[in-house]
């Protein structure tokens, strides 16, 4: 089947084609580059060739502690099954060494006065289910322990011993994974991206974060640190090249009181390293700021840690966060709906450096964003006006009943004339 022509010339159309490729700029998609630490707070970083495994087994319990769920689980009840089985063998060794296992001994045991080491262990299945009842201390009453073997209450002392210790262990694992302080990290959110804007005079980077818990973090503090691959003077290269950076807190503590969301500042200044980079210069820095913030949870007084990053295209210049905190009926409300909102604000597009060395910019971008929303306010109101004065004409025109008849009036020299009141 032929295919259709176009209606439009082919000549047309590549030239037009040409001429929207020409008027748009070409830009080169970068490699985008692996985030130090995730959304999440996840660290992406990946532990190869470690030769010296034994020092993981050094720390055992930490180690389970860290293994996933799945792991730990399998690890749980094998350990169990493990401990019940070996002194399952040595409950059989024993009845076996003393004689219990002998056939001829039941026909003995009504004539004589004989006692075997345990009552009613004959196999091996019986001697498993007496381990069982021992490391659990389930009594059934039909297996029971006698005076007549040393060796047996030795064995008894030494499986209530290793039951414990594994009891102690596993469950104590358990309780650690279940109550983990990142856990606690889950319920503390930061916004999806961060803001540069004018604040008090100065650009100022800026996040949200806040605590969905009513259970407040105790002496919660905020760290940022900007990962950025450097190359010192001696032409060393730092793949992941830490700097702290202050956080504006008029509190000397630096602790902060975490019971509604807050909006964390950084003041771009001279000791910042966003102190050289504008609006323009942002999208191709390199660079991923990290956020930590550290607590004590109110509940079980753990130390918790929540992290989060950004990095630059995540970094929206010129915009503001929105208010979300309002007083309803002597209650201060959080809409968590609006927790990421931004609006646009006037903010300068150059770096720091040039508004703090000319601080005129500022100034003619405030009066600049002044302009236009009058502008702006004058010609919403026009607009406003021109509907309205539309309408009535619309509606005059459809209702007949509000059109002004005409009247007559006749004067003294009986001349007529007609006129609309």
């Amino acid at each position: 089947m032929l295919a259709r022509k176009s209606i439009i010339p082919e000549e047309y159309v590549l030239a037009r084609i040409a001429a929207e490729n020409l008027r748009k700029p070409r830009i080169r998609d970068r490699p985008r580059k692996a985030r130090f630490i995730a959304k999440n707070g996840a660290c992406n970083l990946a532990h190869k060739n470690i030769r010296e495994q034994g020092r993981f087994l050094q720390d055992i319990f930490t180690t389970l502690v860290d293994l996933k769920w799945r792991h730990t689980l399998v690890i749980f009840t094998m350990s169990f099954l493990c401990s019940w089985l070996l002194f399952a063998m040595m409950w059989w060794l024993v009845a076996f060494a003393h004689g219990d296992m002998d056939p001829s001994t039941e026909s003995t045991t009504n004539s004589t006065k004989w006692t075997p080491c345990v009552t009613c262990v004959r196999s091996f299945t019986s001697a498993f289910l007496f381990s069982i009842e021992v490391q659990v201390t389930i009594g059934f009453g039909g297996r029971m322990m006698t005076e007549e073997c040393p060796l047996a209450i030795t064995v008894l002392i030494l499986q209530n011993i290793v039951g414990l210790i594994i009891n102690a262990v596993m469950l104590g694992c358990i309780f650690m994974k279940t109550a983990q302080a990142h856990r606690r990290a889950e319920t503390l959110i930061f916004s999806r991206q961060a803001v540069i804007s004018v604040r008090n005079g100065k650009l100022c980077f800026m996040f949200r974060v806040g605590d969905l818990r009513k259970s407040m973090i105790i002496s919660a503090s905020v760290r940022i640190q900007v990962v950025r691959k450097t190359t010192t003077p001696e032409g060393e290269v730092i793949p992941i090249h830490q700097v702290d950076i202050p956080v504006d807190n008029p509190i000397e503590s630096n602790n902060i009181f975490l019971v509604a969301p807050l909006i964390i500042c950084h003041v771009i200044d001279k000791r910042s390293p966003l102190y050289d980079i504008s609006a323009a210069d942002l999208a191709l820095q390199d660079l991923e700021l990290i956020v930590i913030l550290e607590g004590v949870v109110e509940t079980t007084g753990i130390t918790t840690q929540a992290r989060t990053s950004y990095i630059a295209e995540e970094i929206l210049w010129g915009h503001r966060f929105v208010p979300i905190v309002t007083e309803e009926e002597g209650v201060y409300a959080v809409d968590y709906s609006k927790f990421g909102n931004t609006i646009k604000v006037a903010a300068p597009r150059c770096s720091a450096r040039e508004l703090d060395e000319k601080p005129s910019i500022l100034i003619q971008t405030l009066q600049k964003s002044e302009l236009s929303h009058q502008n702006s306010l004058r010609k919403r109101n026009s607009m406003r006006r021109n509907n309205s004065i539309r309408r009535s004409n619309s509606m005059r025109r459809t209702n007949p009943s509000l059109i002004v008849p005409k009247v007559q009036f006749i004067t003294p020299e009986g001349s007529q004339s007609a006129s609309e009141t």
